[in-house]
């Protein structure tokens, strides 16, 4: 099973920046009120969605 951890060093992209020194999140914001600005919408690659509610933006790609 040699080489087993191999695929667990790939980089993943990251969820976060800093910018001037502060740390910003790149995801989206559900906007609906009752997922509130701490639930972001997981992005697929051919929509946008929120885990918690369902809400769903389509891409037009």
């Amino acid at each position: 099973m040699a080489g087993t951890g191999e695929k667990w060093k790939k980089s993943k992209p990251s969820k976060y920046e800093i910018v001037d020194g502060e740390l910003v999140r790149k995801g989206i914001p559900c906007p609906q009120p009752e997922c509130g600005p701490g639930v972001f919408l997981g992005e697929h690659s051919d929509r946008k969605v929120c885990g918690k509610c369902g809400y769903t933006i389509k891409s037009d790609d």
